[in-house]
């Protein structure tokens, strides 16, 4: 459980990204959109962490990018 007012607001920003994500995805009949905004929304429940919350939606955005650029 997130017990700081920081890692609470971090995991709230992600999640709304990860939801318009998810949204535009669902819309669009875009998978990659679609697991990458399903993987935004879900993972900041688990990693209390700030550092480690934002190296990991970073990662999931970039991963997000180079599918993209490949054509997925």
């Amino acid at each position: 459980m997130l017990e700081d007012g920081n890692a609470m607001l971090l995991s709230l920003a992600i999640g709304c990204v990860g939801l318009a994500c998810f949204v535009y995805g669902r819309k669009q009949g875009r998978f990659p959109h679609m697991l990458a905004g399903a993987a935004l929304s879900i993972y900041p429940y688990f990693v209390p962490n700030l550092l480690a919350m934002a190296a990991i939606g970073v990662a999931v955005m970039v991963a997000l990018w180079v599918a993209v650029r490949l054509g997925a």
